[in-house]
């Protein structure tokens, strides 16, 4: 259908600048009826340009035109979130959803963390935001005893060392558990975990949590302070694209693994255990990996939120924070990269928005989910299942 490689180029940026203004169109809306009806347009809009396409260009013919031109995608995915700052804060003088965008991309790095756990290795950890609170506390302890601007090169790998250790801790001796029993196991552990930090007044500050976290800083500059020659460039801005460059990160990271041979075991392991220990498969290392890289992730999670908040305490990881992640995973499709990302940016900013409704916001919301697991219980952008066509024998057998 787009024979042309230059119109080929030329929709995906198309597509993308129009996706970015439907976006900024959107959150610029102020009554929560006429958003709802823009939302329900747009929505209408995809799926019916979605089955135009497929249906004359056969299926998956848009996933074929954002791979035939991967670089151009890509680049045209980073310039559009590059972009999207710079729009509230020049066009509008608003930082409030820049502000919101840096908290998706925080539940972004969660939800992916969570997806090598839940949805690639098929290991139910409702315990999860464990690691978030590990990998916040650790930072921000590191960066308080150690205020200078090289503690910023200690600040992201400790948060991802005790996290990860944590996370082998929690998985070796849950290895022979599975379903119910891990899910209770590691949702104690979780608790375990908040108790803890509620109660180490020494280390923690108790429930009083951690106030004045100092921002990251290169040399003499934080994050915190701007650019004072620009006045509209806030520490909004730095630190969206501080967690927008981690994001990248972890989704490059996470996709490479999802391709590699680990993410195989973790796939075969998901689907029948017992067939992939008989493949060969060391199951005990290649479950205590998923854990220590999906507690890891979190832990860089925690850490931008941590130097974004400038304040933490126990009640910010409550067990309600592991059930939104585990939501997160399953709208966009479990085991699907690009699902989980964009299940994550869905449930960190339509609360926001739906804030207008007020007494109604969590019934609309949960009435969005419920629909949403009737009408598509795959995910929104559930994962593609390798697989190869059976070619005919020469015989025709």
């Amino acid at each position: 259908m787009f024979a042309s490689p230059a119109v080929r180029r030329l929709l995906i940026w198309l597509l993308q600048g129009v996706g970015l203004a439907a976006v900024v169109i959107g959150l610029r809306i102020k009554n929560p009826w006429v958003f709802l009806s823009f939302l329900l347009l747009v929505v209408a809009t995809v799926v019916g340009a979605r089955r135009l396409v497929d249906a004359k260009a056969g299926p998956g013919a848009l996933e074929a035109l954002f791979a035939s031109h991967p670089v151009h995608a890509r680049t045209a995915l980073v310039t559009t979130l590059i972009a999207f700052p710079f729009i509230f804060a020049v066009g509008f003088g608003s930082s409030y959803w820049i502000y919101v965008a840096t908290l998706a991309g925080i539940y972004v790095c969660l939800a992916l963390g969570l997806n090598i756990v839940v949805g690639l290795a098929g290991l139910l950890d409702l315990g999860y935001v464990a690691f978030y609170a590990i990998g916040a506390y650790t930072s921000a302890l590191v960066s308080i005893h150690f205020d200078a601007w090289w503690a910023l090169w200690l600040w992201v790998p400790c948060a991802m060392l005790v996290a990860g250790g944590l996370g082998v801790a929690l998985g070796f001796p849950t290895l022979r558990l599975r379903g119910d029993y891990l899910a209770i196991v590691t949702l104690g552990f979780g608790e375990i975990i908040r108790i803890i930090l509620n109660n180490w007044d020494s280390v923690t500050n108790g429930p009083k949590g951690l106030a004045d976290i100092p921002s990251p800083r290169i040399f003499d500059y934080a994050l915190a302070d701007g650019i004072a020659a620009i006045p509209w460039w806030g520490k909004e801005i730095n630190f969206y694209l501080v967690t927008v460059a981690y994001a990248l990160l972890i989704a490059v990271v996470a996709g490479r693994l999802d391709r590699s041979r680990v993410g195989r075991a973790w796939r075969a392991i998901r689907e029948d255990e017992l067939a992939a220990r008989a493949m060969g498969i060391d199951t005990t290392r290649v479950k205590l990996l998923a854990f220590a890289i999906g507690a890891s992730f979190a832990g860089v999670a925690g850490l931008l939120f941590a130097h974004m908040q400038t304040f933490i305490d126990p009640m910010s990881f409550i067990f309600m924070e592991s059930a939104i992640i585990l939501c997160m995973v399953v709208l966009g499709g479990m085991g699907s990269i690009p699902g989980v990302v964009l299940g994550a940016i869905i449930l960190a900013a339509l609360p926001e928005k739906l804030r207008d409704f007020q007494d109604y916001r969590m019934l609309v919301f949960g009435l969005a989910l419920v629909a949403m697991m009737v009408l598509r219980p795959q995910g929104l952008l559930p994962a593609v299942r390798e697989g190869r066509r059976a070619e005919p024998s020469p015989a025709g057998g």
